[in-house]
């Protein structure tokens, strides 16, 4: 069978693939290192063979859940530019973060298994997230709809923090808050500088 023959095969493969990434981040996030394939899997909608032929290790699992967050995330900018105004698309990239912290927050101890075993998950993602929220918050402020002098990693640096404070689920009503509170912040002029007395 040829390359061009197998194209359907792939794109179902593709399908399963996204499925089991999802399921594997739902469960690990509630059952953590105690997560099983065939749970994945029936959650998934595929077969446990499917599971294994796309992922024959945990950690190969683990981390491409994690790596498949990120990427969604960041994928998300030029759709969301592309729809919304420039500060809107931001806040929606800002809820999305959330939803990647939590997905992270749910993983912490696969992920940390998965970094015990040598495995840098984390090798690309930081610089991943911040050239996403560099394009939003460029964006932004060439529409004029926040403050020019915030940069990236200032922003990064909020968002980490309102991740790590209140990234769990139950906490999701004080972090959408605190996102409102930062981006309001963004809005706002900066302060003059203060006069030498």
């Amino acid at each position: 069978m040829t390359r061009e023959t197998e194209r359907p095969l792939r794109a179902d493969a593709r399908r399963n693939r996204e499925r089991i990434l999802a399921a594997a981040v739902r469960v690990f996030g509630e059952e953590g290192l105690n997560a099983h394939f065939e749970r994945i899997a029936r959650e998934a909608g595929v077969g446990t063979g499917t599971l294994y032929r796309n992922f024959p290790t945990r950690e190969a699992l683990v981390e491409a859940a994690y790596r498949d967050e990120v990427a969604r995330l960041c994928d998300a900018v030029p759709g969301l530019l592309a729809a919304l105004p420039p500060r809107e698309a931001l806040r929606a990239w800002m809820h999305r973060f959330l939803d990647y912290a939590t997905a992270k927050l749910g993983m912490a101890d696969a992920l940390r298994a998965l970094v015990d075993t040598g495995t840098n998950p984390y090798a690309e993602s930081r610089d991943l997230i911040r050239a996403a929220l560099a394009a939003l918050m460029e964006a932004a402020a060439g529409a004029g709809a926040i403050r020019s002098d915030i940069g990236p990693d200032d922003m990064f640096a909020a968002l980490a923090g309102i991740a790590l404070t209140s990234a769990a689920p139950e906490r999701r009503e004080q972090a959408e808050r605190l996102l409102d509170l930062v981006l309001d912040g963004l809005t706002r002029a900066p302060r003059p500088a203060a006069a030498d007395s």
